[in-house]
């Protein structure tokens, strides 16, 4: 009976030391992330702005500023703008990477120099946006390296005003985030494909599968949560896009507002301290990417968990 006791007694120390370790999360994430989206949210309903010395409000509103962002200005512009921004650069770079994944780990190819190739790839990723941003500034400017190419080969009688043009300019920025991203990217699909039994690919080798066969039968259906992960991930990422056009078009969205992301839209109404109205777009943006991640996740991983069942069954 003492015996029991005292493992019981031993048994809640233990527990207690596990509430001690994972105590620091719960206390930053509730400090630093749940206390500010929900003080976000509440000011969201505010009436709460400064007209030069003057203080207007905090003065409740209700849902007056959702209606204004909804019906009064261009926020859904401005969605469109960093959903098609995104598209350009993720499309290609899962693409891409997929297919630098899949030739890295292929076991037949047996390349050489795998951690340079890999440690070059994921370069870009340790650069600032920043910095990336006044590179390509630099280069595609009215007097940059690239207009000098040009008008030294021939190709054009004048300098080309990259940053003038709605296409070339959305298409330097999905560039950028195209060169920072996809080296993450590969690694992280490659740790996938590394992570599927050697003896699945090599039964369908045996059996006459090619590698096309291979790949749609054995290793997309594999890799398939990695896949959903990148590509929540991005979306995340792409929805807050904010430096790298912020810095390319100087915050102006240049040309006519036409790379102007929902980020910078906010960052718009926070610089000029109208609280209640970056309260509203920030909730809004904060619904749009749980709704946009969680049609993602429904439409890709369906059919994955229906065959892990109906596999179970078996």
């Amino acid at each position: 009976m003492r015996t029991t006791v005292k493992k019981g007694k031993n048994k809640l120390n233990h527990d207690r030391w596990g509430y001690f370790f994972i105590a620091p999360f719960f206390i930053i994430y509730i400090t630093f992330a749940l206390i500010p989206l929900l003080s976000t949210f509440y000011n969201s309903f505010f009436e709460n702005y400064r007209v030069g010395l003057t203080q207007v409000g905090p003065n409740f509103v209700g849902l007056a500023n959702y209606a204004e962002i909804l019906t009064e200005s261009d926020v859904p512009r401005y969605a469109v703008n960093t959903v098609v921004m995104w598209l350009l650069g993720f499309v290609p770079q899962i693409v891409i990477s997929l297919l630098l994944a899949l030739w890295f780990s292929s076991s037949n190819l047996k390349l050489r120099g795998l951690p340079f190739f890999k440690t070059v790839m994921y370069m870009p990723n340790l650069i600032m946006a920043a910095a990336f941003s006044m590179l390509f500034f630099t280069l595609f400017s009215d007097a940059g390296p690239m207009n000098s190419i040009l008008l030294n080969a021939g190709l054009v009688d004048e300098p080309v005003r990259f940053l003038t043009m709605k296409g070339t300019t959305r298409g330097l920025i999905a560039s950028m985030n195209f060169l920072m991203w996809y080296g993450n990217t590969t690694i992280l699909l490659m740790a996938g494909i590394m992570g599927i039994d050697e003896s699945l690919l090599e039964a369908a080798r045996i059996d006459g599968a090619n590698s096309i066969q291979t790949f749609v039968r054995i290793i997309f259906p594999l890799l398939l949560p990695i896949l959903v992960f990148v590509m929540i991930t991005s979306l995340i990422g792409g929805i807050q896009m904010f430096d790298v056009p912020q810095i390319l078009t100087k915050g102006d969205g240049l040309p006519n507002r036409t790379t102007l992301t929902l980020i910078m839209y906010l960052n718009k109404h926070l610089f000029s301290r109208n609280f209640g109205l970056a309260g509203a777009v920030s909730t809004l943006i904060f619904l749009l990417t749980a709704a946009l991640s969680l049609i993602v996740y429904s439409m890709t991983m369906k059919n994955y968990y229906g065959e892990e069942s109906s596999k179970g069954k078996k």
